[in-house]
Parts: structure tokens; sequence; C-alpha cells
């Protein structure tokens, strides 16, 4: 499922790619009889087709494995536009559209977590072990998000070293965490603001490097200055 979401992830991303730079040959869009046909539709479309055959008929191997892959591509292609989904705006090419990327790239690490075996408890412990694990695990995450690190509280479920690390460093700047323990004009204010910075531009150079760089307008924001 994992490796169908990737593959398909990274054709409809050349796709898109290719279309936008008007290469003659791409065959383009779908757009029968002129309406645009997002590629989420054919996502939605093949994990509604693996999930019932999944469940009416419980096929054994290869089957399984083939229901998965298809899966796997429905979630693929319905991830890259996440973005729509999200603000309801065909936002692709714009700002809001890296937030796709975000979640292909999120789902990734956690999809590869579970194919790992990086699961934070195990059915071999007692009741109060599993709850105690469950209760820390959770207190980290809320920690690492009153600190304004979403993704790497939503990381840290699985991978638990990933939110202790967020946890202990700095929080971003206009995070619940900053706003109540950095004073203003603080050192460590000032800190977590550069290094918020620093962080988002390489975000960005990763974003871009995945997902091609946005080039339209924000429709949220038709000025262009910085969105609110």
């Amino acid at each position: 499922m994992l490796a169908g979401m990737l593959v398909s992830f990274a054709f409809i991303r050349f796709s898109t790619r290719m279309i936008r730079a008007e290469v003659s040959w791409w065959p383009g869009n779908v757009s029968p009889g002129g309406l645009h046909i997002h590629h989420l539709v054919f996502g939605i479309v093949a994990m509604m087709l693996a999930g019932f055959l999944q469940f009416a008929f419980l096929p054994d191997s290869p089957w399984l494995e083939i229901l998965a892959v298809l899966f796997g591509v429905g979630v693929g292609l319905t991830l890259d536009e996440f973005a729509l989904w999200l603000y309801l705006e065909d936002v692709y090419w714009s700002e809001e559209g890296r937030r796709s990327v975000d979640a292909v790239i999120l789902a990734m690490i956690l999809g590869g977590a579970l194919v790992l075996g990086f699961v934070p408890i195990s059915s071999d412990d007692s009741l109060p072990v599993v709850l105690a694990s469950i209760g820390l695990i959770l207190a980290v995450c809320l920690v690492v998000a009153a600190k304004g690190k979403l993704w790497s509280a939503l990381g840290g479920v699985f991978l638990p070293l990933v939110g202790v690390i967020a946890a202990v460093r700095l929080a971003r700047p206009g995070s619940p965490w900053a706003r109540r323990r950095y004073r203003s004009g603080s050192a460590k204010l000032a800190t977590a603001q550069e290094r918020a910075e620093r962080h988002q531009r390489r975000w960005q150079w990763l974003q871009d490097l995945i997902g091609g760089a946005p080039h339209r307008p924000s429709p949220r924001n038709p000025g262009g200055g910085p969105a609110e």
C-alpha cells in the first residue's frame, strides 16, 4: 500500500509538472466536455473500489496485495490534492498547495514507521504498561503541539523519539507555549524566530524539490503579500 501511494504520487507530480511546462506530447488534463476532472476523483474511486472488494471478498494472496496497491494508488492521488479538499479551492500551484506535499510526507513517514515496525506499544505488554506508555506519549505530543510543532506531534505518536526531541527544543514563535513563556524582546524569542525562519526556508526548499515551486498567486490572498 505504501509503495502504491509513493509511486502514484511520484507519477502524478511528474505529470502535473509536464502539464505546467506545456510539453506538447504529454496527454494533459482529463477534461471531457470541458469539465476538468481532478485526479483526486480517480483516487477516491480507487480507494472505494479497493475497500469494497477487500471487505466483500476478504481475498488471500495475491489479491490481497493487489487491492492494497490499488488502495495505495488511490491514497497517493487523493493526498496529492490534499490542499484542494482542505481549502475547497484549486490552489495546486499556489502557496497553499504546499500543504499537499506536507500531507504526503507525513503519510510516508507514518506508513514507513509502521512497515518497519516502529510501534510504541506491544501487545505483549501488560495493561498498566500499555496505559502508562500511551499516557506518556500523549503528554509529550501535547507539549510538542503547544510549542506549535503539529507535524512533529503527529509523528511522535509513532516515533516517540521525534516527540521527545521536538519537546525539548524551543517553541515556534506565536505558539501558545511561546506566548506564555517567551517575553517580548527576550533572547529565547529571538532565537526561536531565527530558527523558525531558517527551518521554513529549508522546508520550502524540500517542498519545491518534491512537488515543484508555486507559481500562481494565492486565491485567498490575491495581492501576493504575506498571508494573514
